[in-house]
C-alpha cells in the first residue's frame, strides 16, 4: 500500500486524481521511460552519473534503443559496468505506478491481464484497493545459468494452491508466476543470456512478440507490460547455436559496451569506486603515480599476449588491486607508528592476491604460472608510467 499518504487507496480516488485512466490506461513501460527520458534530454539533466567513458560511446546507442521502444542487449566481457547501467534504467521510470493490491503481477488497474485483478474490478468497483509501486521496486534481475527453469522464469501449476482453493489445475488462478510475469510493469534484465537453456529462450520470445506463455501445456494469454534488457559475452552471443535465432530476431538494439579508451578514464572510474576514504586513524595519501601503476597493470594486462583476450581483464582489477595497496601500506604504517599512510611501489606488489584470480591465462601463461605474470605485468606498468613520468630525462649521471 502507498507510503505516501497523498497517493490515492481506491480505484475511485485513482481515477479522480492526476493518475487518471486517459493517462495510464494504455501508457507502457516503454512509453513511460521514452517520455521521462525525453523530458531529461530536453532538461540537460545528466543521464548516467559515474559511467565514465561511455558519453560518446554507449550512452547514444542506449539512448537510441529507449527512445525506439526497444528491448536491447549490452555486449561486452567482464567488468564493463553492464549490469550498472541497466540498474540506473529506473531513474528513467515514474517515481510511482498504481497497481490492483494483492496481483502477483502488478496489474495496471485500467488495463488488468490476471485473472485475479479482473476478478476484483468486476466484484469491488471503485472500492478497489489501490497499491504503489516505487521506481526501484521496478527493476528484477536474473543471471542465466544452465539449470534454470521454465517455473523459475515463467512459472508452474501450483497443486497445493489449487488444493485449498478447490480449483482445477487447468484454472489460471492455481498457477505460480515466475520472475518474468513478476516483472510486470517494469524493467527486466537477464544477465549471461547465451546460457539459458533452448525452450526458456523461446519462452522469452514469445512473451516478447505474442504476449502468451504455456505453463505445464496449458496456454495462459498474458500480454505483459516489459522492457527487458539483457547482456551476454560477445562471443558467446555470437556462437552458432548459443542462442535461438528468433529470439536474437527480436530483440531491437544490440549495443557492445568497453573498457576505458584512455589512462586518465580508467584511473577516474579506479578511483571513484575504490574504498580509500576509510576513516582511519592513521590518515591514507595515495600518490598519483600509484594509482597509475595500479591502473596501467589492467592496460598492460589487456595487450599481454598470455592473457585471455576472450575473457577480458575486468575493471575490477585495478579497483581491487589499488585497495590492497592502500592496504599494505596501513598495515605497516600500524606496524611501525608511522604518522601518515603513504603507499610505496613496493606495496603494488602486495597486492598480487588481488591480481592473480582475476587473469584468465592461454597456455602459455599457465606454463609460466599466475604469480609470475602478475609479477611481470606490475613491473611492465611500473616502467611505462617511470617513462611517462621521465620522458626525455637524461638519466646516465643518475644511473
Amino acid at each position: 500500500m502507498p507510503s505516501n499518504p497523498e497517493l490515492p487507496s481506491t480505484l475511485g480516488e485513482l481515477r479522480a486524481s492526476r493518475f487518471s485512466e486517459a493517462l495510464l490506461r494504455d501508457r507502457s513501460v516503454k512509453d513511460e521511460l521514452r517520455q521521462n527520458l525525453i523530458a531529461k534530454l530536453q532538461s540537460g539533466e545528466e543521464l548516467f552519473p559515474g559511467l565514465v567513458g561511455y558519453e560518446d560511446t554507449v550512452i547514444p546507442q542506449v539512448v537510441n534503443a529507449l527512445l525506439s521502444r526497444h528491448n536491447f542487449i549490452l555486449l561486452g566481457l567482464r567488468g564493463q559496468a553492464k549490469t550498472r547501467l541497466a540498474r540506473m534504467l529506473t531513474s528513467f521510470c515514474d517515481p510511482w505506478v498504481p497497481y490492483v493490491a494483492g496481483s502477483e503481477i502488478r496489474d495496471n488497474p485500467y488495463r488488468p491481464v490476471s485473472r485475479y485483478a479482473r476478478q476484483t474490478l468486476h466484484e469491488m468497483g471503485d472500492a478497489t484497493p489501490i497499491a504503489w509501486l516505487a521506481a526501484e521496486d521496478r527493476y528484477v534481475e536474473k543471471l542465466a545459468t544452465p539449470d534454470v527453469t521454465i517455473a523459475d522464469m515463467i512459472g508452474d501449476i501450483d497443486p497445493i494452491k489449487a488444493a485449498r482453493r478447490g480449483q482445477d489445475i487447468s484454472d489460471e488462478l492455481t498457477v505460480h508466476f515466475g520472475l518474468v510475469p513478476r516483472a510486470n510493469r517494469g524493467i527486466f534484465a537477464i544477465n549471461e543470456l547465451p546460457d539459458l537453456a533452448g525452450k526458456i529462450q523461446v519462452g522469452l520470445f514469445n512473451i516478447m512478440q505474442e504476449g502468451d506463455i504455456q505453463i505445464k501445456g496449458y496456454p495462459v494469454r498474458l500480454p505483459l507490460d516489459l522492457l527487458l534488457v539483457f547482456t551476454a559475452n560477445p562471443e558467446d552471443y555470437t556462437a552458432r547455436g548459443k542462442i535461438v535465432t528468433p529470439l536474437k530476431d527480436r530483440i531491437g538494439s544490440e549495443i557492445r559496451t568497453h573498457y576505458p579508451a584512455a589512462i586518465e578514464e580508467g584511473l577516474l572510474i579506479t578511483m571513484q569506486e575504490a574504498w580509500l576514504t576509510r576513516h582511519s586513524p592513521i590518515p591514507l595519501h595515495m600518490p598519483v603515480y600509484i594509482a597509475e601503476i595500479v591502473e596501467q597493470m589492467a592496460f598492460s594486462a589487456r595487450e599481454d599476449k598470455r592473457v585471455d583476450k576472450r575473457s577480458g581483464v575486468s575493471q575490477r582489477l585495478p579497483i581491487t588491486v589499488l585497495e590492497n595497496v592502500a592496504s599494505n601500506a596501513e598495515r605497516r604504517a600500524f606496524r611501525v607508528g608511522d604518522t601518515d599512510t603513504v603507499p610505496r611501489v613496493l606495496d603494488v606488489y602486495g597486492a598480487l592476491p588481488a591480481v592473480t584470480g582475476k587473469l584468465e591465462l592461454e597456455y602459455e601463461g599457465e606454463l609460466k604460472g599466475g604469480d609470475a605474470v602478475a609479477r611481470e605485468i606490475i613491473r611492465i606498468a611500473v616502467g611505462k608510467v617511470f617513462d611517462r613520468y621521465f620522458e626525455g630525462v637524461n638519466l646516465n649521471s643518475i644511473v
